[in-house]
């Protein structure tokens, strides 16, 4: 199963409230793996195990710009408690990792070819998993290959480690049946006051 660069995995079992929160308009079915493939403005999942995924390009992108990302994720949190935000991009190796609880930021980590976010104490799944994150301007002396290698590494242990903090959206596959159906529209929600 495919799995989203970009995705959020929400703490419900009421996609009808994630809609409201998102101010989703024009709602209409969306099978499953259509919707995760991240190509809608949003896709809303049915519940998961109690977890919701969202994602799409109406998502901010931490790396375009991390304040607009922070705005999004802590308003959404507020509205529907645990939030959290994963990317992972195995072309550019970009990653990040946020969980937000009732408006309040637990962990945070982006890296777009710099770290742009770096906020609370590693949680114990980023220690277990050995994810590396840098400070702000640190590069921990690494010459570009080595890097290259770490950023990888840690892209490519973001889904492990949404599967120990939620859910990964690729483990609807053989041992789970894929949900049916999804929920696709356009927000409004950036435009709220």
């Amino acid at each position: 199963m495919r799995r989203p660069v970009l995705w959020l995995a929400i703490h419900s079992s009421s996609s009808r409230a994630i809609q409201a929160a998102l101010g989703l308009g024009h709602p209409r079915p969306c099978p499953w793996t259509e919707g995760i493939t991240g190509k809608h403005e949003f896709f809303i999942s049915p519940p998961v195990n109690d977890w919701i995924i969202v994602t799409g390009s109406g998502l901010p992108h931490p790396g375009h710009d991390v304040d607009d990302c922070f705005h999004f994720l802590v308003r959404l949190s507020r509205e529907l408690g645990h939030v959290q935000c994963f990317m992972a991009d195995p072309v550019l190796c970009h990653h990040a990792w946020i969980r937000v609880d009732h408006g309040m930021v637990a962990r945070a980590y982006a890296w777009v070819n710099e770290t742009v976010w770096n906020q609370g104490p590693k949680s114990l799944a980023e220690i277990e998993l050995n994810v590396k994150s840098f400070g702000y301007g640190e590069n921990a002396g690494m010459d570009g290959e080595a890097m290259e290698q770490t950023t990888a590494a840690n892209a490519e242990k973001v889904p492990a480690l949404a599967a120990r903090w939620s859910f990964d959206p690729a483990m609807v596959d053989g041992n789970w049946q894929a949900p049916a159906t999804g929920v696709i529209g356009e927000s409004s929600w950036f435009y709220r006051d």
